[in-house]
């Protein structure tokens, strides 16, 4: 079963993650749940009456603005990555952050690895569902690799030159 990181703890995930594309409305366990898009363009009426808080994940090809308009409804977007090296919801994350003003838990789902856990941070993710067979103390280890970046990023916009306070 995976784990959820969050900040740098392993917590418990209420949040049911519903991977089969093809789900209906009907099929739906009682709880939170996170529906993937197809679903939620189907069914929106029926999931916004449905009892129980809402999330929604996007494929890695699929585009953070087919969902821009309805942000206030998902208490968590999920973002999945099929592949290790398939960066492309990084941008995602990014767009809902910056543009969108998403302010909700961004989560990383797939193939997520400790290399790029860091990274993903900086680009507006705050948890992530860590495979099974990977240790989660190890991927957190991935979090404190580095704490201070030369660039802006979605956390802090502001490059390290004028964060660095400089005698006059």
């Amino acid at each position: 079963m995976p784990r959820l990181i969050k900040g740098e703890a392993i917590v418990e995930d209420g949040w049911q993650w519903i991977e089969d594309k093809a789900a209906k409305l009907a099929d739906l366990p009682a709880g939170p749940v996170m529906v993937p898009l197809a679903l939620w363009q189907n069914e929106r009426d029926g999931l916004l009456d449905r009892n129980g808080d809402l999330g929604i994940w996007l494929d890695s090809d699929e585009e953070a603005e087919t969902i821009a308009d309805d942000l206030e409804h998902f208490g968590v977007i999920g973002l999945h990555f099929p592949a290790y090296a398939d960066g492309r919801n990084l941008s995602n994350a990014v767009l809902l952050r910056s543009r969108f003003g998403y302010r909700g838990e961004i989560r990383a789902l797939g193939d997520v690895a400790r290399d790029q856990l860091s990274y993903m941070r900086r680009c507006g993710f705050d948890a992530f569902q860590i495979p099974a067979e990977r240790d989660p103390e190890q991927e957190i280890a991935g979090l404190k690799v580095m704490r201070d970046y030369y660039q802006g990023d979605v956390l802090e916009p502001q490059p390290l030159f004028r964060r660095i306070a400089r005698p006059a």
